[in-house]
């Protein structure tokens, strides 16, 4: 046994990634006396401008926007009592196709080994008992998202550390429940292209495929709060406009799926740290 209290790390790509998929297990396990640690990769520079400028618009400064964003992620960090807050600071490389993604410094033309070797050190320094980040597909296919994948696994690779990881996803029972939601409070949702839709991975498992699920509607409130912090990107709007009481009802239960373990839990599970506590 030792003095060193049990570690949270959670690998993100952008500021506010930690509210919508974290929020919940990042304040929960805080309230618990856990050590959490948040990892953003990216400064956010490809985000929503004043007034929803977009990349390219009229109005969007990439580097004002990451100066915002990081104001924002600080508070959020507050807001969910995350204990140490670390930033990789690779510039944002956009949606997958965009010109960002090959801009010098983007995090996605930044090589995984480079990249891994950073966040290894990380590892090294907070020594993690649970790690999470994205699946292979970066959830939706979002290349900093991928990229945050690629790095996390390849770090754990190199320190040779075996904590329990975990990639966030959703049941597919919600996801087909998600757009009749999102037009119920007024965001736009278009349904895809069948071909286009066929040709992309599916978003979310099964829920017989998810291992882990982590109870944290006692946290519904915090979470939203973090992602208020957030307000200045658009995505985020609508799960605004649902008011705490709704969207906590909605996002209560954070899921994930394990693909390491030492501990030997049984799963389903519904707790990041079911075995070594």
């Amino acid at each position: 046994m030792t003095d060193r209290p049990l570690t949270l790390m959670a690998v993100h790509a952008h500021p506010d990634d930690e509210a919508t998929g974290t929020g919940g297990v990042l304040a929960r396990y805080a309230a618990e006396g856990f050590r959490t640690v948040l990892v953003t990769c990216t400064d956010g520079g490809c985000g929503d401008g004043p007034g929803g400028a977009k990349p390219g618009d009229p109005g969007h400064d990439p580097a004002a926007v990451a100066a915002a964003r990081r104001t924002e992620l600080e508070a959020s960090c507050e807001v969910l009592k995350v204990s140490h807050l670390e930033m990789l600071g690779y510039a944002d490389s956009g949606m997958m196709g965009w010109p960002a993604n090959d801009a010098p410094g983007s995090f996605w033309s930044t090589p995984v080994d480079e990249a891994a070797a950073r966040l290894g050190e990380l590892m090294l320094r907070y020594q993690p008992d649970v790690v999470v980040t994205y699946d292979e597909n970066g959830f939706y296919g979002h290349p900093d998202h991928i990229q945050a994948n690629r790095i996390t696994m390849a770090a754990l690779s190199r320190t040779e550390m075996a904590p329990k990881v975990y990639w966030t996803t959703a049941p597919r029972s919600m996801m087909a429940r998600f757009g009749e939601i999102m037009r119920e409070f007024g965001a736009d949702w278009e349904e895809p292209d069948p071909a286009e839709a066929a040709a992309m991975p599916e978003i979310g498992l099964p829920d017989e495929e998810i291992t882990t699920w982590v109870d944290t509607t006692a946290f519904g409130g915090q979470k939203f709060d973090a992602l208020l912090a957030h307000a200045s990107q658009g995505e985020n709007i609508f799960f605004l406009r649902m008011g705490k009481e709704r969207f906590t009802e909605l996002m209560g239960v954070e899921t994930f799926v394990r693909v390491h373990d030492t501990t030997g839990a049984a799963v389903p599970e519904n707790d990041l740290f079911a075995g070594l506590r």
